[in-house]
């Protein structure tokens, strides 16, 4: 897992180095000619800084380039390269046209470098537009490993360690890739049980409990991540680190924070929520549906029932207040949206 600090700490030793190289290549020049003199340390030091600031300008622009796209860019460069090799020894500038022409060799050395500029550059394209799996096509018998949104690490928060429902979802198979929990988030759990407050005491243990559980599971793959993004700041809203270090870590971010949720996904960050995949997973009911219903209570209306299904929402059945607690097959005429979720209306099936 990479740091910025390792980064920042990389691009000053190679500031010093080009701005050290500059000095000695320009003490060791010497200009000829009748006053000859040595050419100053001070303009090779800015000159060898000015080259490192335009390293440094062409590492920001490629800061969303990673490893990944680069071998897969540099795979199609070869495949590129290798092709525009064999359109020129297939006989193409053995014509006449190369061969009579009073500029034929500089016109040889045009066409030669434009198709391997041409056929490296959509080398590239295509590489970079395809997915690993597609290399099996020009490499037979060897796969890659697949290593897409699915591989990359789960940040979690504060919030989605309290839920509790981690390590269920984990066992099912629907989460792959490391669970990554910041240093920082720990220390959060602590302090809430060291509050005052019962309630965030509770919280705070159920968190640390929770962290011990998923440590005990063999098939869950958890890490701590003790470094501290943006400094040592700690005046940082946990929130804001966290959105950081996702950015840093390419990491996906594992929330229910609906907050939290919509600052990450203004900043380009895949964002997981359980209440979203909640809502996802609900059944969808339409009118003309029948089903099974278990009628529980009875309704407003003196000829109504009630009964729920099993995520909570209420079917009100007319004409059925003489089959409380009985099971009964109904038939979906209408659906409302209300505050409180879908308000489902039913008759029974004659």
């Amino acid at each position: 897992m990479n740091s910025i600090w390792s980064i920042r700490l990389v691009r000053a030793l190679f500031f010093f180095l080009f701005v050290f190289t500059g000095m000695i290549i320009a003490l060791g020049i010497e200009v000829p000619g009748e006053l000859g003199f040595r050419v100053p340390g001070g303009l090779g030091a800015l000159i060898g800084a000015l080259a490192m600031g335009l390293l440094w300008l062409l590492d920001m622009l490629f800061a969303r380039v990673t490893l990944r796209d680069f071998s897969h860019a540099t795979f199609g460069l070869a495949i590129g390269l290798f092709c525009a090799w064999l359109v020129t020894r297939i006989g193409i500038f053995q014509l006449s046209y190369f061969q009579d022409s009073a500029h034929g060799e500089a016109i040889r050395n045009v066409v030669e470098i434009l198709i391997f500029a041409s056929l490296a550059f959509f080398g590239v394209t295509f590489a970079l537009r395809s997915d690993r799996d597609q290399f099996a096509f020009l490499i037979p018998y060897v796969r890659f490993q697949r290593d897409g949104a699915e591989g990359e690490p789960l940040l979690l928060d504060t919030n989605i360690i309290i839920d509790g429902r981690i390590p269920e979802v984990v066992a099912t198979g629907f989460l792959s890739g490391a669970l990554v929990v910041p240093r920082f988030v720990l220390d959060e759990l602590q302090r809430l049980t060291e509050s005052g407050d019962a309630q965030k005491v509770l919280r705070g243990k159920r968190g640390l409990e929770m962290m011990e559980k998923m440590r005990s599971m063999p098939k869950v793959r958890l890490a701590i991540h003790d470094d501290l993004p943006m400094g040592e700041n700690t005046q940082i809203s946990v929130d804001a680190r966290l959105v950081t270090l996702a950015r840093q870590l390419n990491a996906r971010l594992l929330t229910n924070d609906e907050g939290l949720a919509k600052v990450a996904r203004l900043r380009e960050i895949t964002v997981l929520s359980f209440n979203d995949l909640t809502i996802a997973l609900q059944p969808q009911i339409n009118p003309g549906d029948e089903l099974s219903l278990n009628l529980t209570k009875p309704g407003k209306d003196k000829h109504q029932a009630v009964g729920y299904l099993t995520d909570g929402t209420m079917i009100v059945v007319n004409q059925a207040a003489t089959f409380v607690g009985q099971t009964v097959s109904v038939i979906i005429t209408s659906a409302l949206p209300t505050s409180g979720g879908r308000l489902i209306f039913a008759e029974l099936k004659r």
